[in-house]
């Protein structure tokens, strides 16, 4: 129940209004004060109050707090442990760059749409990738759709936002299907471990990282299953060991694959070959690791290495630069070629969506579609001839 005082401000002749509200904690049960001043009439303290004892009754957050305070608590409660390390370090990084330098110490309950709208538009006027802004957008977005459900604020001001520049059509970067086979041949001649590494990446369409992580319990060869639940830290790893094995990225991206009779072939060998070098290698050998894809002492293999042996191989094959990450797109081509649905490819990506899988491929879906029908049109006009 409310309760509304008269009173005046030094130095005025005009009477202001006062409202307190007495409420009970619902956690403490003690009772608590809320109380506003300024209101040049009665009627308007009333309705501040009305709707203040609404919020208190739905339970929304009725203390200030600024917009600084909140993301802190969202990104180390809501997100920390939930989420893999680079996709956390990246809120974090979005937030403390350019959220929190922007809107300084603004509460968050005055954080409004056409007030979030400059703040994209100060982002494009500074010449950052529309991708990029779609990024630090959705830190900010998913922060305070969270603040909503958790009753901290009535509306999220980040809906329905618009951003400005161009879309960039970057080409899909993979190797053509045609090349695949000269790839591998170089991969082979520039060293065994490469090779099987990288037809690993081709055939299964793992992320680098994933498929670093993989040991042998987690590839069933008899039921040609590969099982993916972690990924190798490379930065950690190269710290301290006992932390190289993270978080996948996604929740989704823990899944279950089925690989190819070829395939399996390749790693039934590759088994063999390692059993070898423990053999020759005994105690030196990284018995503890129990990795699959890794350098010739059972340690994983380097970043680094990685990236300038594919490189490497790469100018070897005469085919043009590439980041490894296209060895995963290279997979859903080949998917997409062999007749694959984006329903099978997302599931076997541990894309979050469809949506995601269809955004990423679809121009490449609908080449297919148009040379297959070119083909079926060549080959009526024979039958029709």
């Amino acid at each position: 129940m409310a309760k509304y005082y008269k009173y005046k401000k030094k130095g005025q002749n005009k009477d202001f209004w006062e409202y307190r509200i007495y409420y009970q904690d619902p956690i403490t049960r003690k009772t608590k004060e809320k109380s506003k001043k300024g209101f040049e009439s009665k009627k308007e303290a009333q309705l501040a109050a009305e709707e203040m004892e609404g919020m208190i009754r739905e339970g929304y957050e009725i203390t200030p707090e600024s917009l600084k305070t909140y993301l802190n608590a969202w990104l180390n409660e809501y997100k920390r442990g939930t989420v893999a390390k680079n996709t956390f370090e990246l809120h974090k990084r979005n937030i403390e760059k350019h959220i929190i330098p922007y809107f300084n110490n603004i509460l968050l309950k005055n954080v409004k749409p056409i007030m979030y709208q400059k703040f994209i538009n100060e982002l494009n006027e500074k010449k950052y990738s529309r991708r990029t802004i779609e990024i630090i957008h959705g830190t900010m977005y998913n922060a305070l759709e969270k603040a909503l459900i958790l009753g901290k604020i009535k509306m999220n001001p980040c809906s329905g936002v618009t951003i400005k520049g161009e879309q960039k059509n970057s080409e899909l970067k993979f190797i053509d299907s045609g090349n695949i086979s000269s790839f591998l041949k170089a991969a082979y001649e520039y060293g065994y471990i490469y090779w099987i590494f990288y037809k690993v990446l081709i055939e299964t369409g793992l992320r680098k990282g994933e498929a670093a992580a993989l040991q042998w319990n987690d590839i069933d060869l008899k039921e040609k299953t590969i099982k993916i639940n972690k990924s190798l830290d490379f930065q950690e790893a190269s710290k301290d060991q006992s932390k190289i094995f993270g978080d996948v990225k996604t929740y989704h991206s823990k899944r279950v694959i089925t690989i190819s009779q070829s395939l399996t072939n390749d790693l039934l060998f590759h088994k063999k070959y390692q059993n070898q070098n423990k053999l020759a290698l005994q105690e030196d050998y990284y018995h503890e690791l129990n990795l699959v894809l890794c350098r010739n002492d059972g340690n994983y293999m380097p970043k680094s290495s990685l990236f300038n042996s594919f490189a490497r191989i790469l100018k070897k094959a005469e085919l043009p630069s590439l980041p490894i990450h296209s060895t995963r797109h290279t997979h859903a081509v080949l998917q997409l070629e062999a007749g694959a649905s984006m329903k099978y490819i997302q599931e076997r990506l541990g894309h979050g969506s469809m949506q995601i899988t269809a955004d990423v491929y679809s121009h490449i879906s609908k080449k297919i579609e148009h040379d297959t029908m070119d083909k079926f049109e060549e080959h009526m006009k024979n039958v029709l001839e």
